[in-house]
Order: structure tokens, then sequence, then C-alpha cells
């Protein structure tokens, strides 16, 4: 029964084979198989899926490959073009380089050349002064007879040596040949419009090189008091006392405002670097009072009358500015004037700055100056302050020392806390200090051949401005004359005024023009008589000196006629 099942079942699924020795063989291809698709998926020759699947993973693997190709092309060109840019700045630089070195090189020979015409002038200077020296006749030379004029003292019977000049001292007349040629060359203006004495170098040098001068000590080259060496400032006090005319002795410790909508009255013409002046510290307005050029006096009730009109701009007065010597009019104020205007301020509760910068520059015997400072006593002493310097009285425009004494302990004591800006360096305080305790040279060399020279001066310029028939200020203080070329203005104005100042320097003359002093009518100049270089109708020795002084004033050429 059993087998009979077994059959049926059989018969049912077919023939089955009982040979088994085929199974082991398909095990090992299947093995075989196996091994080489992992070996293909080493190698990367095959993908994770068949068919489909292995194409798209070449493509995603194509385009990472052209993506990184494209990234690296790009990188290789940026980085092209920052290495061509770097080149190119390089070369440029290089070009840069090379044209400064140029230009240095241009600029040094030029410096060569200039440095060679300056000394081939000089030399040419000094030959035709030998030449003119020995050659020419003094009573008929214009040269000779203005060097005498001007240069010559009466000398001693015996001079000493210690006298004498030293040997490399410059005298005035070598200055004048060297500016005459240098006024000569096309770029050379005459300058006549600052105010500087050149007339006495010779005496400083000779005064400032002896060995009182040389002295260095450890204090002098420290931090000192900002209103200066006590020792200066006694020196200033005495100086003052003496040469002012004080009554009383000046206290050498009174040696040395204001808030916006304050004001200042200050008659004009003035000098016009007060207002630069007084807009570094503050901002106080400055509120003219006209004067009449012609006239050249001041006058109180015109100060009491501008200040009644001062109340109705809204501005308050707290101050006026007088000049004495005055600039640029040179008119000097007697004392009975000057107390006057104090007692003006003092009516008025004004502070008097009283500036008396030229003092000793009178050059006139019969004209004697009074400081208000000789006053036996002052209106108000607590508002009175007199400012003094070395630039005119001395003829040292380069040593910026200025002076301002007043009895005021307030005033005092705020300029010193400003004197820090304003620092005079310690060997310089010594020398001048040296200089104005020296009352022998001062009063027996320095001032009378400094006032003899001046006043020679004047008297040239003046004397070839009335041969013109230029009209001016005759008066004997100060280095300048206020001329009036109104006659050669086209109109009235200040426009016409400039244009005339524009026509002198064209022809290398530098005057100052009115507008320069807030004058309040046009036409007015100033012309600086105390320089070297106003021998300018001298600087040409073949031609007339009132031709060349007239040619030099000429504005235009229709005025040729008027002016010869």
């Amino acid at each position: 029964m059993t087998g009979s099942a077994t059959a049926t079942t059989l018969a049912a699924g077919g023939p089955v084979s009982h040979d088994t020795s085929d199974e082991p063989r398909k095990e090992g291809s299947r093995q075989q198989t196996s091994v080489r698709q992992r070996k293909r998926r080493r190698g990367g020759k095959t993908s994770w899926c068949h068919g489909g699947g292995r194409c798209g993973g070449q493509e995603r693997l194509d385009k990472a490959l052209a993506s990184f190709l494209s990234w690296q092309q790009s990188a290789e060109e940026r980085l092209l073009s920052l290495e061509e840019a770097r080149l190119e700045r390089e070369l440029q630089a290089e070009e840069r380089r090379e044209q400064r070195e140029e230009r240095r090189a241009e600029q040094e020979r030029q410096h060569e050349l200039r440095l060679f015409s300056m000394l081939t002038g000089v030399l040419l200077a000094v030959r035709e002064g030998t030449q003119t020296t020995t050659q020419s006749d003094p009573a008929t030379s214009p040269l000779a007879r203005f060097s005498a004029s001007l240069m010559t003292t009466p000398a001693p019977s015996a001079p000493s040596s210690s006298s004498q000049p030293p040997p490399e001292a410059p005298t005035t007349e070598s200055i004048f040949n060297q500016e005459t040629k240098k006024s000569q060359l096309t770029s050379g203006i005459i300058n006549m419009g600052t105010s500087e004495n050149k007339l006495c170098y010779d005496l400083l040098h000779k005064r400032l090189t002896k060995p009182d001068m040389l002295h260095i000590n450890p204090s002098l080259l420290q931090y000192s008091d900002w209103r200066g060496h006590a020792f200066l400032r006694e020196a200033v006090a005495k100086f003052l006392t003496h040469y002012c005319c004080s009554p009383n002795p000046l206290k050498a410790d009174n040696v040395g405002i204001m808030i916006k909508k304050y004001a200042i009255l200050i008659p004009t013409p003035f000098y016009g670097v007060i207002i630069e002046d007084l807009h570094l510290y503050s901002d106080v307005k400055l509120f003219h009072v006209p004067l009449d050029c012609e006239v050249g006096r001041h006058n109180p009730s015109y100060l009491q009358h501008f200040a009644f009109e001062m109340d109705v701009f809204g501005l308050t007065i707290r101050g006026v500015i007088l000049m004495n010597p005055h600039n640029p009019l040179a008119e000097i104020y007697s004392l009975k004037e000057m107390i006057t205007f104090l007692e003006f301020a003092k009516r008025n509760a004004l502070h008097a700055i009283v500036d008396e910068v030229y003092m000793l520059t009178v050059f006139d015997e019969s004209v004697t100056f009074q400081s208000v400072l000789s006053a036996d006593s002052l209106p108000d002493p607590q508002r009175t302050h007199v400012m003094w310097g070395m630039s005119k009285d001395f003829a040292m425009a380069g040593i910026r020392i200025g002076t301002l004494y007043t009895e005021n302990r307030d005033l005092v004591e705020a300029l010193a806390k400003l004197g820090s800006f304003h620092g005079v360096p310690g060997t310089t305080q010594h020398q001048v200090a040296q200089l104005l305790q020296d009352k022998e040279w001062i009063n027996e060399e320095f001032l009378p051949e400094n006032r003899r020279r001046l006043k020679a001066a004047c008297s040239y310029m003046t004397g070839e401005l009335l041969s013109m028939g230029i009209p001016f200020l005759d008066r004997p203080a100060t280095l300048y004359v206020w001329a009036d070329l109104r006659k050669y203005l086209q109109e009235s104005s200040f426009e016409e005024e400039l244009s005339l100042w524009k026509c002198f320097l064209r022809h290398k003359v530098l005057l100052s023009c009115g507008q320069a002093f807030c004058c309040s009518v046009p036409g007015w100049f100033r012309i600086v008589f105390a320089d070297q270089q106003h021998h300018l109708q001298l600087g040409q020795y073949q031609q007339h000196s009132q031709c060349l002084l007239a040619r030099l004033f000429m504005p235009s050429q229709q005025f040729t006629h008027s002016l010869f």
C-alpha cells in the first residue's frame, strides 16, 4: 500500500531524477559570479543596479567631472588675470619711479642753474661796483651820492680796531649790489609793501656776533615761565622805563578778552593784520571809525559818535585800539592827544590797547615821541595796555618777540596761560636781553645811525614823489609813506584801486593798497622806503633815477605823459 502511494505521487509530479551530482557545480558557479561582480564594483566597472541604473550613475559622474573641469578653467583664468594686473601695476609703479627720478634730476639741474646765475650776478655786481668806485666821479655818480648820504658818518681821528666791523661783516653797499642784481632778474619783484627795516644789517651783525651773545646755560634749554625768562622781563621793564620816560620804574611782573557780541573801536586805516590777531582767540568784532587820510588826526568826538551808534547794532564796546606812531599814516600823536583818547576810554569803561611798536623809529630831531607810559598818571591804569616789539625799532623783523605792559593782574595771568603757544627760545631771550641792556650801543651807535639812514632814505623817496606830483603824508616816522594815487584811478572805486595794484605787480613792484588797511577812500597806497630795494632807480646805473622810478609807478600807457 505504501509502494503504490509513492508511485502515485511520483507520477503526479513528473519524472524525478535522484542524481545529485550537479548541485555542487551550480553552487560554485554562483560563487564565481559573485566574486566577479565584487571585483567589477571595486574597479568601478559596474553599478549597484543593472541596466538603466548603471547608465544614470555614469552620467552623474560625467557631469561632476565636467563641472570640476569648468571650475578649474575659470580659476586658472582668474589667476592669470590677477597675475596680469599685478604685472601691470608693477610696470606702472616702475614708470612712476622713473618719472620721479627724471623730475628730481631736472629740478637739481634747474637748482644748479639758478645758483650759478645768482653767483654770476653777485660776481658781476661786485665787479661793476668796483669799476664804478674806481672809474666814476663821486660828484657825478648817483650811486656814490646816495651811498655817501646813507652810509658815511664822521670818522674819529684814530679809530680803534674794536670800533670797526669784523672783516666778514657785509656792508649795506655790498647788500645793495646783490639786491640790485637780483631785482634785474625776470622773476625779481621789488618789495615796497612789507614794512621791514633793511638799512642796518651791518650794525646788527657787528653787535649780535659779540661774545656776550654766544652764551648757553641749562636754564636756556629747559622749559621756563611762559611769560618769558625773568631776566628778559626785567630788561624790558628797565628798557621801557628809560625810553618811554616813565616817571616811575615799570614792574617786570607786569610785562608779559572777550566774547561774542563784543566789539572794539579802531580808527581806519589801520594795520590789517590786527583783524587776524583778534580772531585768533576770540570772535571780537572791529568797528571802524573812518579818518580823513589828508588830515590824519584822530578826533575823540568821532570815537564817541561811533560808540553811540554801536547800541543800534546790538554790540557792546569793550575796547579801543590806538597806534602811535600810526600805521599806515605815520602820524605821531602828542601826549596830550593820547591822554584825551584815554580819558574817552575811561568815560566809556573801555580797555585802551596802545600800540607803540614804532616809538623809536622817529628820525627828525625836531619831533619828540612821548609814550603814554611817560604820563604822570594814566586816567585808567587797569584798562590801559601798551604793546611794543623788536621788529621795527631794532630792524629785527625775524626776531619774533613782542611785549605787553599792563597793570591789570587778571590780564597778565590770562596771557600767561596762552604763553605756551607763543614761547620764545631761551637763547633768543638771552640775546635780546643783552641787546636791550647795552644802552651805550643803543644810544651812541645804533639809534643815531639808524635814524640818519632812515631820514636819508625817506628824503629820497619823498623827493621822487614830489618830482612826479604825487601827494603824500609827510611824517618823520616809521618806515613808509602814505601816498595818494587817486589821480591814476579811472574812477573812484576799490575795484580800480585793485586794478592799479595788479598793474604795479605786473611791473614787478609790490605795494600795499588801501584796502589792506581798511581805508575808507580808494586810491591810497603805503610805500616802504626802509629797504635797499627802494633804490630801484639806482639799480641800473645807466638810467636816471627819476625816470626809472616813474616807469615803475606807471599804471598804464595812458598815464605816461602825466607821469614824466
